[in-house]
């Protein structure tokens, strides 16, 4: 999955390849001088950005005739969702509440419990990143 999500990430790292998926997405099939024309680019630039954005998936091209539209692939976007949620989703965190100090009698005693659970919480958080590695 790592590597993947490397591919989607480069792919995604230029304003234009965003603009371009946006403009797919709302306009449906286009040439690459259409969306040359759209992004104010050349279209050799279009057609650079596109190769990569084909090259991660997210578009495809279908020839027709001499024209080749290309529109977006949806199964690759939503699987670029799902890694980037896996990522980005703390299932395991959140457990750890902060206290309410207004409601604390003994304010240190409840923030030195405080640091030790979130302590232990950065711990496990630790391992997952080694086991992930």
């Amino acid at each position: 999955m790592g590597k993947k999500l490397v591919e989607f990430f480069k792919a995604l790292g230029v304003d234009n390849r965003i603009k371009i998926i946006e403009l797919l997405k709302e306009r449906g099939p286009l040439t690459v001088n259409e969306i040359a024309k759209h992004l104010k680019i050349t279209a050799s630039a279009a057609s650079q950005h596109l190769k990569i954005l084909r090259y991660a998936g997210f578009v495809q091209d279908r020839r027709k005739g001499y024209w080749v539209p290309y529109e977006i692939n949806p199964t690759a976007l939503e699987q670029c969702r799902q890694m980037v949620a896996s990522i980005c989703c703390c299932d395991h965190l959140g457990a750890v509440e902060k206290p309410d100090l207004a409601q604390e009698e003994d304010r240190v005693k409840a923030l030195k419990k405080y640091k030790e659970e979130l302590e232990r919480e950065l711990a496990a958080v630790s391992e997952a990143i080694s086991q992930e590695e």
